[in-house]
C-alpha cells in the first residue's frame, strides 16, 4: 500500500467524491451518506463503485488529499501524482514545487486557471472532462426558457372546450372557407426564441453550453464577465461581449450564471432589474441568491419583468404558500437542473478512468520509501 498514488483534489463538492470512491477504507458512515445521495437514480452505488474502481485500474486504489485553498495545494502538491482542480490556480509556481507529477485534471474544460503551456514544458499531461451536469443545466435552462414562451405551465393537457374555459380562454372555430384553423384555442402572447436576444452574465462552463444551444436555436447571444473572451472564442461561440448595462437593456432573455458568494449576491438589484429591458425573462439555473429577493418580487409585480423560470429557491424546501407560486409567469423547481445523478457521477467516473490511464502509461518516477 505504500506505492499508492497520491491524488490531490480540490475539496469542492463533486470532486471531493473522490476521496471515497479511490480510499481502500470505506468509511461506512460516509458510503451511507452517498449511496442515500445517488437512490434514486443509482439504486446500486455499490455495485456503481466497483465498476468504477476496476475501470480506474493504475489509480486505485489511491491516497487522497483534499484541499480548500491555493496555499493548501502548494503544500500537497510536492507529493502528487496527480492534481485535480476546478478553481484553484497550477500554474508555474504550483509546478516548481513538483517532483512527481504525472497529470493535472481539469473538472470541466475551462483552462482558465491552469497554465497548460508551463505544463507542456514539464510534459504533465493537462485532462479535462466536458460535464455532463453542465450540459443538462443548459438543456434544463432551455426547457424553462421554452416552457415559458410557450405558455406550457398553462396549456399542458388543456384541449377540451371545457378546460380551456375553464383557464379563461375562449377557444372557437375560425372560419376555415378563409383561414386554418390553427390556435383554435385562442391562445395569446406566445413568444419564439429564433431572432431575440439572449444575455449571459458568466460565460462560464455552463454559459458555454448555453450559447451552444442558443446559437442552434438562432437567438443573439450577449454576454458580460470581468474577463473578456479571445476573440477566437468569441467567434467560436458566435457571442458578442457588451457592458452590463447594455446587456440588460437588449436582452429578452437573461441567465445569470455566475458562482454564488459575498460578490454576487444581490447581483441583480432593484437598480439592475429597472435596466432590463420591460417584460424581459430572467432564467437562473444558478441559485437564487444571485437575485435580490424584494427586487425580483417587486419586477414581477409590476411587469417590469415578464417571467422567471427558477431552478433554486430562497430556501429549501419553500413554503407552499409563498405568494411567488401564484403568478401565471413563474417556473420555480427543487434544484434539479443537473439530474439525473448519473451525470455527476459519470463525470467522476470519467474522470478517473482518464487519470489511471496516464498513470498507467507514466510509471511515477521514484518509488516511495
Amino acid at each position: 500500500m505504500q506505492n499508492r498514488p497520491v491524488l490531490i483534489v480540490e475539496n469542492d463538492p463533486f470532486p471531493r467524491l473522490l476521496q471515497a470512491f479511490l480510499d481502500v477504507q470505506d468509511d461506512p458512515e460516509r458510503t451511507a451518506a452517498i449511496a442515500d445521495f445517488v437512490a434514486h437514480d443509482i439504486p446500486d452505488y455499490p455495485s456503481w463503485l466497483a465498476t468504477a474502481r476496476a475501470k480506474a485500474d493504475g489509480l486505485y486504489p489511491a491516497q487522497v488529499r483534499l484541499v480548500a485553498s491555493q496555499e493548501e495545494l502548494q503544500a500537497a502538491i510536492p507529493e502528487a501524482d496527480a492534481v485535480v482542480v476546478e478553481s484553484l490556480t497550477v500554474g508555474r509556481e504550483e509546478l516548481a514545487r513538483t517532483t512527481r507529477l504525472r497529470a493535472v485534471q481539469k473538472y470541466g474544460t475551462v483552462l482558465h486557471n491552469i497554465n497548460a503551456a508551463a505544463c507542456a514544458e514539464r510534459n504533465v499531461p493537462v485532462l479535462t472532462v466536458r460535464r455532463r451536469a453542465n450540459i443538462a443545466c443548459a438543456e434544463y435552462a432551455f426547457g424553462l426558457m421554452l416552457a415559458l414562451a410557450k405558455k406550457l405551465l398553462h396549456i399542458a393537457n388543456r384541449v377540451s372546450l371545457e378546460q380551456l374555459r375553464a383557464a379563461g380562454y375562449a377557444p372557437r372555430d375560425f372560419d376555415r372557407r378563409y383561414t386554418s384553423n390553427s390556435n383554435w384555442a385562442r391562445i395569446g402572447g406566445m413568444r419564439s426564441l429564433h431572432g431575440t436576444t439572449l444575455g449571459i452574465i458568466g460565460l462560464g462552463e455552463i454559459g458555454r453550453e448555453v450559447a451552444l444551444r442558443a446559437n442552434a436555436f438562432g437567438m443573439t447571444i450577449l454576454y458580460h464577465q470581468r474577463t473578456r473572451l479571445t476573440q477566437a472564442e468569441e467567434r467560436a461561440l458566435q457571442v458578442e461581449y457588451c457592458a452590463l448595462d447594455d446587456l440588460l437593456a437588449r436582452s429578452d432573455w437573461l441567465f445569470p450564471l455566475m458562482p454564488a458568494n459575498e460578490n454576487t449576491r444581490g447581483f441583480l438589484d432593484a437598480a439592475r432589474l429597472a435596466r432590463m429591458k420591460h417584460g424581459a425573462v430572467l432564467i437562473n439555473v444558478a441559485r437564487a441568491e444571485l437575485v435580490d429577493r424584494a427586487a425580483l418580487n417587486s419586477a414581477l409585480a409590476s411587469g417590469q419583468l415578464g417571467g422567471l423560470g427558477l431552478d433554486t429557491y430562497y430556501e429549501e424546501p419553500a413554503r407552499a404558500d409563498d405568494p411567488l407560486f401564484k403568478l401565471d409567469n413563474v417556473i420555480v423547481t427543487a434544484r434539479i437542473a443537473a439530474q439525473p445523478r448519473w451525470n455527476a457521477f459519470g463525470d467522476l467516473e470519467e474522470v478517473m478512468a482518464g487519470l489511471a490511464r496516464v498513470l498507467r502509461q507514466r510509471p511515477a518516477p521514484r518509488v516511495r520509501a
